[in-house]
């Protein structure tokens, strides 16, 4: 991929009304928080969620990077993931 084409990738979280957290990877931060608010591109387990709030996002060079660090935060405690959030405030 040449440097033009390179996107950022990133993965995020976004608290729903029940105050979950969801956990995805987008290239574009605002459009997926539109989709997961207003569209039926969002997540099914966002649809009836709404609404949503962007509350963490971390850049990463590529897909497979953006991938495997949703997979790692997918995995940690409820607890370790709103201290992430916390901290990203």
């Amino acid at each position: 991929m040449t440097e033009l084409n390179a996107k950022t990738w990133y993965v995020y979280f976004v608290r729903c009304e029940d105050q979950t957290l969801y956990c995805g990877v987008t290239t574009d931060i605002t459009r997926r928080e539109q989709e997961h608010n207003q569209s039926n591109k969002g997540a099914k387990y966002t649809r009836v969620r709404r609404p949503v709030v962007m509350v963490y996002q971390q850049s990463c060079d590529s897909r497979s990077a953006a991938c495997k660090e949703e997979a790692r935060l997918k995995k940690l405690s409820k607890a370790h993931k709103e201290s992430l959030v916390a901290l990203h405030k």
